[in-house]
């Protein structure tokens, strides 16, 4: 599903029951709920009744769209015209003229409960001869003629904690499904919207592991929720986010949180917010930059064809420079613009070449950032060499606390690592990406090596922003 709910351009609707035969037509979203309304409700009611079931059938709708609910069970359509479980839709009809005027005023306009993201499941029924726990249609001409506004009568059926949100965005419906897969080492927004999804989900299907921190990471963690998933609902256990597995998990985090019923559990809008930068371009600087330009200045060291770069946080000439140099040897749009496709193409040269490094600790030897974010709860060696990396830094640095190597990234490993990052400048996250392992592997070296930094000294390299 998307962040935040928009109106459709279109809908593709299903003429019939959604295994049926029957065709889908495609129309556009103001013409569909004309229909709906023209098709449901009649002309002569008061305007307040009309208006209030209008706003039920939007949202009614955009919950259906919003949760891609037949999308992700595999149908190529986004509601159905059977009334047992959608709304009423004859494809062709005449749509009456207040009709039509009224839902040119408030087709951008739909419901949702106070503190929810979701277009509310705006369940509704005749009231003559079906009756249900939302809205009664002929119930509302009753509250109409005794003089409740629309928005009195919406409140009456859903309760006094909904709300009309208007002037909803108008565009193209867009799959949710990231262009990539997500795997590990990737940072985006569209991981922290998995990493939330699994962590609710495990409070229902506790044999899937909790992801410590949902900061848009994938970090081993995460990866291991993911397989845990993929194996407790039966896909294949490769611990990589595709379509398949992006779309079983919207699946099963729509059902436990009920999102297509009038009871929602609600999704919170802080559940969606965008946390991490689209894309970096000349001009940006700060610690999203240098992780960047440290994967793509290790990377020119086997590429004669990448211009190398500093690593300094600030995204100049020379950076768009070697951006550029890296896209044509990618077979990339050469733009100088790092998105998605030119990330992953570094990163995946990146992981290429460090995977053939063996992880284990050699006295004296420096090991590159292993690619993958290390924090609270990773486990592998390659936290033993960062926990063997602090432990000698520690015999020099003694603010900072030595540790048992155990290669499970625990509270004391944290806390050794927290104080690394305040003694040598870096942001205090208490996670290593590449800049925090680049600093304690440059430190490690230094000392061993004989070479003291002095007090205060940034090692290696400067971040910008």
């Amino acid at each position: 599903m998307p962040n935040q709910p928009i109106i459709p351009e279109f809908i593709t609707v299903h003429l019939g029951p959604p295994d049926s035969n029957a065709r889908n037509v495609r129309v556009s979203f103001p013409e569909y709920i004309m229909n709906v309304a023209s098709s449901e409700i009649f002309p002569t009611w008061p305007e307040s009744a009309l208006r209030a079931n209008i706003y039920a059938q939007i949202s009614f709708a955009l919950n259906r769209v919003y949760t891609e609910y037949y999308r992700i069970r595999g149908y190529d359509f986004d509601i159905t015209n059977s009334t047992a479980i959608d709304q009423y839709f004859v494809y062709g009809r005449d749509i009456f003229d207040n009709i039509r005027r009224i839902v040119g005023d408030i087709f951008t306009s739909y419901l949702r409960r106070r503190g929810s993201v979701e277009p509310l499941f705006a369940q509704y029924c005749n009231g003559t001869t079906v009756t249900c726990d939302g809205l009664s249609q002929w119930g509302t001409v009753e509250l109409a003629n005794n003089g409740f506004t629309p928005y009195q009568i919406l409140t009456n059926y859903y309760g006094n904690d909904i709300e009309i949100v208007r002037n909803t965005p108008i565009s193209g419906n867009v799959p949710s499904a990231p262009l990539i897969p997500l795997r590990a080492g990737i940072a985006n927004d569209d991981v922290r919207v998995i990493q939330i999804r699994l962590n609710r989900i495990s409070t229902n299907y506790p044999a899937i592991p909790k992801i410590i921190a949902e900061d848009g990471i994938f970090t081993d963690d995460t990866e291991r929720a993911v397989m845990a998933f993929q194996r407790v609902f039966g896909l294949t256990e490769d611990g990589i986010v595709g379509n398949s597995t992006w779309y079983a998990i919207q699946y099963i985090y729509n059902s436990v949180k009920r999102l297509n019923e009038l009871n929602s559990e609600g999704i919170r809008f802080e559940e969606v917010s965008n946390e991490l930068p689209d894309l970096l371009k000349e001009g940006d600087s700060g610690s999203d930059v240098a992780v960047f330009q440290y994967f793509l200045s290790y990377i020119a060291g086997f590429y004669d064809t990448i211009l190398p770069i500093a690593i300094d946080g600030i995204f100049g000439e020379s950076t768009r420079n070697s951006v550029i140099s890296a896209q044509k040897t990618f077979g990339l749009v050469q733009d100088g613009i790092v998105g998605e496709n030119t990330w992953n193409a570094v990163y995946k040269a990146y992981r290429g070449i460090v995977d053939t490094i063996p992880v284990e600790y050699t006295e004296g030897t420096v090991i590159p950032f292993p690619g993958v974010t290390l924090t609270l709860g990773s486990e592998s060696d390659d936290v033993s060499v960062l926990q063997s990396y602090l432990n000698y830094i520690a015999q020099t640095y003694t603010e900072i606390p030595s540790i048992p190597i155990t290669g499970y990234y625990g509270t004391r490993t944290r806390e050794a690592v927290i104080a690394f990052q305040r003694r040598f400048g870096l942001p205090a996250t208490g996670r290593v990406n590449a800049l925090t392992w680049s600093a304690i592997a440059s430190i490690y070296s230094d000392l061993y090596n004989g070479r003291r930094i002095s007090d205060g000294q940034f090692p290696g390299f400067e971040i910008g922003g």
